[in-house]
């Protein structure tokens, strides 16, 4: 069974997660805090980011693209097409959003909020800045306004069937989610998309999910949100 180094709350880890669910692969799980630079980790990954994924030769896939690609190229149903569309088209247009979310949604909205919200309580004496949750918060409204024009015109994010750029996606939303920072009264067409893809089996690890002393937002593992 392969290992997951992983942190409840980091997005990149969760889509991981979410990808091997889908595909009915176990996994055994390691939580840790990158943040924290430890020497075992800084020995597996001197970048000290996530996830790493240790195969069953105990050979550490680091990075999040190593880590989908090996997972596509392992372990895809042979019944099923998988999360990576066979056309082209659409093919490029699911890279293009997984680059939106795990770079520019990542870099103007959830790292700002992981930082000031998870990593700041391992530091002494630190406590999240308003001002940078504004702009983050601030930031993620205009996401949202893209992202409730794409389901406008479409089923899944990146057309009429279920792709990687999904998971991609409700892997952010749902760390955001689980600190709070999103009102569903106001997500529009994305929280009807979020609805469908929170109902499915794959996501039912990530609900479980808890962080100590800090539990989920209200309404986080409920279907009927």
């Amino acid at each position: 069974m392969p290992s997951l180094l992983h942190h409840p709350l980091d997005p990149a880890s969760r889509l991981i997660r979410l990808m091997c669910a889908e595909y009915g692969v176990p996994l055994d799980m390691e939580e840790i805090k990158p943040w924290l630079r430890t020497a075992e980790l800084l020995e597996i990954n001197p970048a000290a980011t996530l996830p790493i994924l240790i195969d069953d030769n105990d050979q550490p896939i680091v990075g999040l693209l190593a880590n989908i690609h090996l997972i596509e190229d392992l372990y895809t149903p042979s019944v099923v097409t998988g999360l990576i569309p066979p056309d082209p088209i659409t093919r490029a247009e699911m890279w293009r959003l997984i680059e939106w979310v795990t770079s520019k949604l990542n870099d103007e909205v959830t790292r700002y909020v992981l930082e000031e919200k998870i990593v700041k309580r391992d530091h002494k004496g630190a406590t999240p800045d308003p001002a940078v949750l504004r702009v983050a918060k601030a930031n993620l409204n205009e996401h949202m306004l893209y992202f409730n024009w794409l389901f406008a015109n479409r089923s899944w994010l990146t057309g009429d069937d279920l792709t990687l750029a999904d998971f991609a996606l409700a892997a952010h939303l749902s760390t955001l989610d689980y600190l709070g920072d999103i009102d569903w009264g106001k997500a529009g067409e994305t929280r009807d998309w979020y609805s469908r893809i929170k109902s499915r089996p794959a996501f039912r690890t990530l609900l479980n999910d808890r962080v100590l002393a800090m539990p989920p937002h209200k309404g986080y593992a409920d279907l009927d949100f």
